[in-house]
């Protein structure tokens, strides 16, 4: 599979948490590891919490069920290819839900905000917050590519590898609420 990946350099990549010759978690920790890895979205039955969070924390831009509609399925596959991050309504639920019992790890995030300018912060919020690009630099009146930009800054920073580990350092920061 990374192979055929090497070979046709897709933008997006669905996995499944099972697959016949391996499962999606050790797919996506090979494709992360690739030189410009494509981005990938888990798409499966299996809506498991460790699933989510490790998933998550391998680098998905998204969890999405079978059961999602086919015109959000290509609504999300187009806003990963953009750089967006995209969860089933109801594993987004249970995420902001594990959040908000308690799971917020403020002090290493808190740190991590220490290292970005006033600017990279007020983005970071704004990611925070779901907003697109367009939408921050609407919101700070700047371009998009003066976006695309800073948010770039911000993720190498505080060492996210998407806008969904982002949201969760700011909220994990005091940033959002």
């Amino acid at each position: 599979m990374v192979d055929r990946v090497r070979q046709l350099r897709p933008h997006v990549v669905l996995l499944d948490i099972r697959m016949r010759t391996t499962d999606g978690l050790s797919a996506l920790r090979r494709l992360r590891a690739l030189p410009d890895p494509p981005r990938v979205a888990m798409l499966t039955t299996f809506d498991i919490d460790e699933y989510v969070s490790e998933a998550l924390r391998l680098g998905a831009s998204g969890f999405l069920l079978k059961d999602t509609e086919p015109a959000q399925l290509v609504r999300a596959v187009r806003d990963v290819a953009r750089g967006g991050a995209v969860l089933d309504p109801g594993v987004a639920a249970r995420v902001l839900a594990a959040v908000a019992n308690g799971e917020r790890a403020a002090e290493p995030a808190r740190t991590l905000l220490g290292s970005l300018s006033e600017r990279e912060r007020e983005v970071l919020a704004l990611i925070g917050q779901g907003m697109s690009n367009a939408e921050i630099g609407g919101a700070l009146h700047l371009s998009e590519a003066t976006v695309k930009g800073y948010v770039s800054s911000v993720l190498g920073k505080i060492g996210a590898v998407n806008r969904v580990q982002a949201a969760l350092v700011a909220y994990r920061g005091g940033l959002i609420a």
